[in-house]
């Protein structure tokens, strides 16, 4: 894929009234006249790329750049104040980005640098999540790589990050690292093989699972397994996490060298890594779990999910664009899922849905796997209008 120059937009910034997201994604409501930002001057929306659907239907979406300058941001967890968290993964650093803003997008300002974190590779300071009572406790959580392990800690903003997880596996690479409190108030975690292929298939280790635990850290009521953090196992690198809601828990995962995945997480199951890549034979359906969706390394790697109404959305590294894939009430897959963006911004890295219904990506461009433009890395805010995503 060739490289195309990055949309300069840094001193844009969307202050716009949205429609709920499914009226958004189904063409039910346009972009309205955004108000006049808190410095007094009017934002502008860039050109909306498109990509028509099957159907004829365009869906259109409004990038503005919220904030720029930063250096790999890994995970983004909003606060009570609309404001935002985000992690640097090399830098160590917990940034609050927002809700304060002026011409040149919102406020970013520094909130703590966590010296326990070794970052070497893919490793440092990875997922972060606001616990749901912060109001009352205040307290956020994060997920770090040392020289020793990969771990979830809590702390208070400004404190010492207390441990709750340790041991799990620590590579150059496959790391896994996501954060996320479920609609059943427990906390989630992806981890990666940690290149040792044949920890995923071992319930002993924390490494190629999806594990759910009490914010203390231990293994949630109702887990499959006795005295286990392990949720699903079989996995090889999952970075990304999003529920529905009916409460279905979709997860990314890297594959080898051939097929990336979208998979729905059902307790207990196991999800082939490193016997099946991509979807299996007929043989291995019996013991493994197929996924929803694959793709090619080369139009994915996707790191970062959120869920827009029944929309997954996948942000995607190599593949530098977000993945849109459109889900039933049942939650099997509507249609084609839908590439956008393809190539504007390079390397995507998260994505996660903010409260007022848009979707927040941040790029990747300083991982050291692409040239990075001037103003990487960056925080965008997107706003979808058009055709609905996957249809046909």
């Amino acid at each position: 894929m060739s490289a195309r120059p990055y949309p300069r937009s840094g001193r844009r910034r969307a202050a716009v009234a949205l429609c709920a997201a499914a009226a958004l994604l189904t063409g039910g409501c346009a972009l309205g006249e955004p108000e006049p930002d808190p410095a007094g001057e009017p934002p502008r929306f860039p050109t909306p790329s498109s990509t028509p659907s099957q159907s004829g239907a365009e869906q259109q979406v409004a990038a503005t750049v919220l904030a720029s300058g930063l250096r790999v941001p890994w995970g983004i967890a909003f606060l009570p104040d609309g404001g935002a968290l985000v992690t640097e993964r090399d830098s160590a650093r917990i940034l609050k980005v927002g809700p304060e803003s002026d011409t040149k997008g919102l406020k970013v300002s520094t909130v703590q640098t966590l010296a326990e974190v070794d970052a070497a590779g893919e490793g440092g300071l990875l997922g972060i999540a606001v616990s749901p009572d912060y109001q009352r406790d205040k307290t956020v959580f994060v997920y770090y790589s040392t020289a020793e392990d990969n771990r979830i800690a809590k702390l208070t903003l400004g404190s010492r990050p207390t441990p709750i997880v340790t041991g799990i596996p620590l590579s150059g690479i496959h790391n896994g690292g996501r954060l996320g409190f479920g609609p059943d108030g427990f906390l989630y975690a992806t981890t990666g093989d940690a290149s040792e292929r044949g920890l995923s298939q071992d319930l002993g280790s924390l490494g190629g699972k999806i594990l759910r635990m009490t914010p203390a850290g231990k293994p949630a009521p109702g887990n499959p397994y006795p005295n286990s953090l392990v949720w699903s196992y079989g996995h090889r690198n999952v970075q990304g996490i999003a529920w529905d809601a009916d409460k279905r828990l979709y997860a990314t995962e890297f594959g080898q060298s051939r097929w990336d995945e979208v998979n729905l997480i059902t307790p207990g199951k196991n999800y082939g890594w490193p016997e099946v890549e991509g979807r299996g034979t007929d043989t291995d359906a019996e013991k493994y779990v197929d996924p929803l969706v694959t793709w090619t390394t080369a139009e994915a790697s996707c790191s970062g999910a959120a869920m827009i109404d029944r929309v997954f959305v996948a942000a995607c590294l190599r593949g530098m664009r977000i993945w849109l894939v459109e889900l039933t009430a049942n939650g099997t897959v509507l249609g084609q899922p839908r590439p956008l963006l393809v190539g504007e911004y390079g390397r995507l890295r998260t994505a996660v849905a903010a409260p007022d219904g848009s979707l927040w990506i941040s790029t990747s461009n300083h991982d050291g796997k692409r040239d990075p433009a001037p103003d990487d890395d960056r925080i965008l805010r997107l706003v979808f209008s058009g055709g609905a995503a996957g249809k046909s």
